[in-house]
């Protein structure tokens, strides 16, 4: 049986998973097996961030919440070469440029584009990030199926990293290179990767990639209304509560309460299954 739509999920193994992680980890699951099927991705493209105890940490708690995939994982790492051939295909279809802007010229920009005119400066090559320029494309917009209408805005979203100051390949290009390369047709991820979201639709029209849908889920929210993150030490899921932090999972997602009977982690996401419905907490934006 082949199944027609692909979802994933694509955790950073630069720490446990949180709560936060975890509502993202069960809607992608409920809404890719509900109806197709599942991929895990291990965005570990980020070297310096990342480390194998924090893989090993997020594997034992999937296996721990039932969120299981027959998919072997995939892992970025593994892809730098395939990374290289996108970034020649996209130099051939916008202008590419370096930028030296630093981390404080870029401090409190929601859209971190380019602020020192990079374009017509003659950056260091060996001290630069390499952006594509995304002014010579045409805005579009996507229709999320949570948010509504999202658009990329050439004149706002007006260029983006595609290879780092320290030669790594940017979150933006590797996403989008692997979304296409793995069939990915749904992408569910939290509402604090909107802006990630405009930028990879820009590099999808450029490189004339596949545009999968897009489900923009609420964000978990500490007491001061801050994003529980793991920059913040946000406390990591614990399988010994798996059960009640999978019901506390759903009641965020506004599904239907699983009844008392369903006592397992496997139980409670086979009778979610068939009642899932994103339209529950359409408009929410954030949960705690």
């Amino acid at each position: 049986m082949n199944n027609p739509r692909r979802g994933r999920f694509a955790p950073t193994p630069s720490g446990p998973l949180h709560l936060g992680s975890l509502l993202t980890a069960v809607a992608s699951w409920l809404d890719a097996n509900r109806r197709g099927e599942w991929l895990l991705r291990i965005d570990d493209l980020d070297q310096p961030r990342c480390r194998p105890e924090h893989e090993a940490s997020i594997r034992n708690s999937l296996i721990a919440f039932a969120l299981n995939s027959p998919l072997p994982p995939s892992r970025q790492s593994d892809r730098s070469a395939r990374y290289a051939e996108a970034l020649t295909a996209l130099g051939e279809r916008v202008p590419l440029f370096f930028c030296d802007c630093t981390r404080r010229d870029l401090l409190g920009e929601d859209d971190p584009c380019c602020v020192r005119d990079c374009r017509r400066r003659h950056c260091d090559p060996q001290n630069s990030a390499l952006r594509a320029d995304l002014t010579v494309l045409a805005a579009c917009a996507i229709t999320d199926r949570s948010l509504g209408k999202l658009a990329f805005e050439p004149q706002i979203q007006r260029d983006v990293v595609v290879r780092r100051r320290d030669g790594l390949y940017s979150y933006q290009l590797a996403c989008v290179i692997d979304d296409a390369d793995q069939g990915i047709t749904d992408v569910v991820r939290g509402a604090d990767l909107l802006p990630s979201t405009r930028w990879q639709l820009a590099l999808q029209q450029a490189l004339e990639l596949e545009r999968p849908s897009y489900l923009h889920l609420p964000l978990v929210v500490e007491a001061d209304g801050r994003k529980l993150a793991k920059s913040r030490h946000a406390a990591a899921i614990e399988p010994q509560f798996a059960v009640q932090q999978l019901r506390q999972a759903l009641g965020w997602l506004k599904q239907e309460t699983p009844p008392a009977e369903c006592n397992s982690t496997a139980a409670i996401l086979d009778w979610a299954l068939s009642r899932w419905d994103p339209a529950r907490f359409a408009g929410v934006e954030t949960v705690s």
